[in-house]
């Protein structure tokens, strides 16, 4: 019998700390031991899934009731709903298009270090033999980081539930896992504009066309990032609407590599973001190597207990999540009021 079907079950293995479910269940039964067999590219958890025999993702998926069909499988249950969640939140994911990296932290109380050379730290000099190499300083944020928990209220009965695909109930908890994402990405918008203080606030460059966006005035961006890349472009649906405008946009190629790829880039090469999230009338260029940080104090989050007793009356699924600027030269952008003037 393979060691995957021995694995004992229990809901204490959602409370160990600084481990998810699923890390805890890999240490118990690494996927190391089934390379070249045909579990070979499963984890410990979709292992489990085959263990009862519960499908979860084609059109001949199970019910929900199938997950309690004994009280071993209901243990997998919160971390079912704990995946489906994040799925959603990878697929409408644009984070990992503007942050440099991402933490992970067991505590509320997280401080970012901050980077900001200024031009002399930036070039590197000749150093003579026996002199003093010059120094780029890094510290620590003197704030701690502002923490948010974003989550939705899964209200539903067992009793409603229990009949429904497991596929169909999928898609549902997809749908809470984008709006936590969109919440997520309201906060770093929030960041990015203004930074953690005066100093860190995002510099607002100047229109050269009366107030009309044109192509000048993203030449005016780019050239504002000094020695960082303008590699990414977050714009407000109405600000979207005047860069598509621009005939620069226009060129056949840039419509091909959206017909491609579903991604809008400018002629410049940045990818182009369409975010409600980003305030009317703004547009901010940054440099995704080095412009943020984001922090998570855990991953999804569950109430697992409730869960595994059938209990999904009210069920909270959460995430908390902070955003810290690393860099703040590496971020600029343009704002418009809603007559066209520049701010």
């Amino acid at each position: 019998m393979e060691q995957y079907q021995n694995i004992p079950l229990e809901r204490s293995m959602y409370h160990i700390a600084g481990k998810s479910f699923s890390q805890v269940l890999e240490e118990q039964d690494p996927s190391d031991r089934y390379k070249g067999t045909p579990l070979a590219g499963l984890d410990a958890f979709q292992r489990q899934l085959k263990r009862f025999d519960i499908r979860v993702g084609s059109s001949q998926s199970d019910k929900v009731e199938k997950f309690f069909s004994t009280s071993s499988a209901a243990v997998l249950f919160p971390e079912y709903i704990a995946r489906a969640v994040r799925q959603g939140i990878e697929q409408t994911d644009y984070l990992s298009e503007i942050t440099a990296t991402r933490t992970m932290t067991d505590s509320l109380d997280y401080r970012s270090i901050l980077v900001d050379p200024d031009e002399d730290e930036k070039e590197l000099k000749i150093v003579a033999e026996g002199a003093a190499i010059p120094a780029t300083y890094i510290s620590l944020t003197d704030h701690l980081i502002r923490m948010n928990k974003h989550g939705r209220m899964l209200v539903a009965s067992y009793e409603a539930v229990k009949y429904q695909r497991l596929d169909l109930f999928t898609v549902s908890l997809r749908q809470i896992g984008n709006y936590i994402c969109k919440s997520q990405l309201k906060d770093a918008v929030d960041v990015l504009i203004n930074g953690h203080d005066v100093d860190t606030a995002a510099q607002a460059i100047e229109t050269q066309s009366g107030g009309a966006l044109c192509y000048a005035d993203l030449l005016t961006l780019w050239d504002a990032l000094g020695d960082y890349e303008m590699n990414v472009l977050l714009a407000s649906p109405d600000m979207m609407l005047k860069l598509l405008s621009i005939e620069e946009f226009k060129d056949p190629r840039t419509g091909l590599n959206f017909q491609g790829s579903g991604r809008l880039s400018t002629p410049m090469g940045a990818s182009l973001i369409r975010s409600d999230a980003v305030p009317q009338g703004t547009l901010i260029g940054l440099d995704k190597r080095f412009a943020l940080e984001m922090v998570a104090a855990g991953d999804v989050l569950v109430e697992n207990d409730k869960l595994i007793d059938r209990q999904l009356d009210r069920t909270a699924v959460s995430t908390i999540t902070g955003f810290a600027k690393i860099c703040p030269q590496a971020v600029k952008m343009i704002q418009l009021t809603q007559g066209g003037e520049s701010k």
